[in-house]
């Protein structure tokens, strides 16, 4: 975690933006999808890579959960999760960060917007994104998995962003890229901003709920005047 709680001194007034990381600011879900299908065809398991990708952004047990037989023998599962993760940590020095994703966190951060990044990612992934977003400069908090009890699509780590932020969910917006960032935020009352950078369906994230979809970061950029963030 790289910030300590927020005052109520500090905080007062203040308007939080905040954001899902993986899909929603680097292009890694199709990099993850892959990761974890080879993860658990080396375990024996064969799923298809569709219901692999619109599982990302639920935390690592969830999705195992939701893609593996429920009479499997558990004990494997953390190798599993082990094995996504080294699988994955070869793609950290070559991370694509989306298209626009620095230029709109630097300028939320201009227009006094308070930035948290609530991901589910493991500490040492979103040391990898952030390196290749660039912005640390503008962001006031990070929350990984290691922060929250229970992950997405559970609303911890959206309530967790808003409690390090100081800020009440009224003031607060959230920008994610999966259905699972929707179900969130909706638990947990707080605005949502879906990108389709996550290769989601529009249709998929407004069913689930999202108040906006954009395209991408720099689509959101382009918009931000007439979207939640500029409102």
């Amino acid at each position: 975690m790289s910030s300590e709680r927020t005052s109520d001194q500090d905080a007062r007034g203040r308007r939080a933006a905040l954001f899902d990381v993986d899909g929603t600011l680097v292009d890694t879900n199709y990099l993850h999808t892959v990761a974890w299908w080879e993860a658990m065809r080396q375990a024996g398991h064969t799923v298809g890579m569709r219901e692999i990708h619109h599982t990302i952004g639920m935390s690592s047990d969830k999705l195992m959960d939701r893609l593996l037989p429920e009479d499997r023998d558990r004990s494997g599962d953390e190798r599993i999760s082990t094995a996504h993760k080294t699988l994955y940590a070869e793609y950290f020095p070559r991370l694509p960060a989306l298209d626009g994703a620095s230029d709109l966190l630097r300028t939320l951060a201009d227009r006094g917007w308070y930035l948290v990044l609530a991901s589910s990612a493991s500490q040492d992934e979103l040391a990898a994104m952030r390196a290749t977003i660039g912005a640390d400069e503008a962001i006031g908090a990070v929350l990984s998995s290691d922060d929250v009890e229970e992950g997405k699509p559970a609303p911890d780590p959206v309530e967790q962003a808003l409690e390090h932020a100081g800020v009440p969910a009224r003031d607060a917006v959230f920008v994610g890229d999966t259905v699972w960032d929707v179900v969130a935020c909706v638990k947990a009352g707080v605005r949502c901003i879906a990108l389709r950078s996550g290769g989601i369906p529009p249709e998929m994230l407004v069913e689930a709920g999202a108040d906006e979809i954009y395209r991408n970061p720099a689509d959101l950029l382009h918009h931000l005047d007439d979207s939640a963030l500029g409102r």
